[in-house]
């Protein structure tokens, strides 16, 4: 729980006092405590603590600890930087019995105390379901935090945001059989019950039968669960018509089908359904903030697996658009649920601008990394706006190109497009996207690729620890919170 006071009371188990080189030099803090202040001084002459970038110094008060905390010259200090030194300093050994932490920033800075805020909830996240804790273990997971802040608005915010993150990471951590088609729409069904100006429609395999979703339906003819494609209408504005969908690719677990992944990238497949996880975690934000926005919310659910009843490369198949696909690799599944919840939302639903979110290609990852999402779009507005949000909120994107020479790409000898591009898998990236946009309709369309920011495969990476990070999920809120 993480809460906000005014001033500084030394009444917690642990206090860590964020502290800037200038601070130090001119001995002048953010705290009233003049004895704190002049040991913080004699460690200094001492040359013990001058504040410097990722410094930090014990000082036992009694039963209570004091954590000081270097972040360097404040000019120089970057946000991202902060998250990380917050969670660091949560994370300390120092605190480990703590069940109750005091945070005292260096300055009132508003974005500083955003990003505290989002060092302790982002930071200190761990998905500990399936960890025995040993009895001796004295170590204390959940504590309670108090930033010292006046309260806010935008500070409450920010806690409601990190939330609805955390709820993504919960759901791309657990297990695949566990987190199925099922477990999602109940899980969509609790957060929308009883609320307001929300409702749902929700096809299973019979009604995408009836409605022609032939792609989403290829897709899972291998898996024992159900396919779905949850769609959530939330009207926070009646007086508008003006709606924006949010579009998330949920593979509950992708093997790759017939062209199976290999050792070494099949492991974390239960993190292919991180872009309808991210659309779950928006819907939640957007619920608990009451957002005066219109917002149709969809997740396609599918299960890409082996099996005889799997489909397989060379078929082809009709897509709710009516365009036909040659399945050129069964491990371009995403673009191909995607591509018929995209159609279907914009026939049936008319949004004015949507914005799909997926783990869609490895190529995304070879030309950006992992701590950058690729975004597509024909629309430099939106695409304004989005990189705007992604500055806001450290949830980092980058713009990459489309032309009109890529449509090349998606041809088929023997259908309409094909779901692979360029030989050797060239431009893998913006080939899938193009997939996707034929299935726009005209509509102002921008495409999210998280491939290699939904999930940290070692210990830690920037201030997300092992597992899912909730990429897109502050993003979008913010995207919404603004426009």
């Amino acid at each position: 729980m993480i809460s906000f006071k005014d001033k500084s009371s030394f009444d917690k188990e642990a206090t860590i006092v964020l502290v800037d080189e200038q601070q130090v030099k001119e001995n002048k803090f953010s705290f009233q405590n003049k004895d704190l202040a002049q040991q913080i001084k004699s460690l200094q002459t001492a040359g013990q603590f001058a504040a410097e970038k990722d410094q930090s110094f014990p000082l036992p008060q009694g039963k209570k600890m004091v954590l000081l905390v270097g972040v360097g010259k404040k000019e120089d200090l970057s946000l991202s930087a902060l998250r990380v030194t917050i969670r660091r300093a949560m994370l300390s050994a120092y605190l480990t019995k703590a069940c109750s932490v005091e945070i005292i920033v260096h300055t009132s800075d508003e974005s500083v105390v955003k990003a505290t805020i989002e060092g302790v909830a982002i930071g200190t996240y761990a998905w500990k379901k399936y960890k025995s804790k040993p009895k001796t273990d004295s170590s204390v997971d959940q504590k309670d935090v108090t930033i010292i802040a006046a309260k806010k608005d935008i500070y409450t915010d920010a806690v409601t945001i990190c939330a609805g993150a955390n709820l993504t990471r919960d759901l791309i951590n657990d297990n695949a059989d566990v987190v199925t088609s099922a477990f999602l729409e109940k899980t969509i069904k609790g957060l929308i019950k009883g609320k307001k100006s929300v409702s749902a429609e929700i096809l299973g395999k019979k009604q995408m039968e009836q409605k022609g979703l032939g792609l989403h339906l290829a897709v899972n003819q291998g898996s024992r669960n159900e396919p779905r494609l949850i769609i959530v209408k939330y009207t926070g504005n009646p007086k508008s018509k003006d709606y924006v969908a949010l579009v998330g690719k949920g593979m509950t677990y992708d093997t790759g089908g017939l062209n199976l992944k290999p050792t070494g990238s099949i492991e974390t497949m239960r993190s292919d359904m991180s872009g309808a996880s991210a659309v779950i975690g928006v819907l939640k934000n957007t619920l608990a903030l009451g957002l005066k926005k219109n917002v149709i919310f969809v997740m396609a659910i599918a299960e890409n697996v082996i099996g005889s009843g799997a489909y397989k490369p060379g078929d082809v198949f009709k897509s709710y658009l009516g365009k036909t696909v040659e399945i050129a690799n069964t491990d371009a599944e995403g673009r191909l649920v995607l591509a018929d919840a995209i159609a279907y939302v914009i026939k049936n639903y008319h949004p004015k601008r949507l914005i799909d979110i997926a783990t869609l290609t490895g190529a995304c990852v070879v030309a950006l990394g992992h701590d950058y999402s690729g975004l597509v779009t024909t629309d430099n507005d939106l695409s304004r706006q989005l990189i705007r949000s992604s500055k806001e909120t450290d949830d980092r994107i980058w713009r990459l190109p489309i032309y009109p020479e890529v449509k090349e790409a998606v041809k088929s000898n023997v259908a309409d497009i094909r779901n692979l591009g360029f030989a050797k898998g060239a431009a893998g990236a913006i080939t899938a996207a193009e997939f996707l946009r034929q299935f726009s309709n005209g509509t102002i369309w921008a495409h999210l690729d998280i491939a290699g920011t939904a999930f940290v495969d070692q210990q830690c990476r920037l201030y997300y620890g092992h597992g899912a990070t909730g990429s897109g999920v502050r993003l979008l809120t913010h995207y919404l919170q603004n426009n």
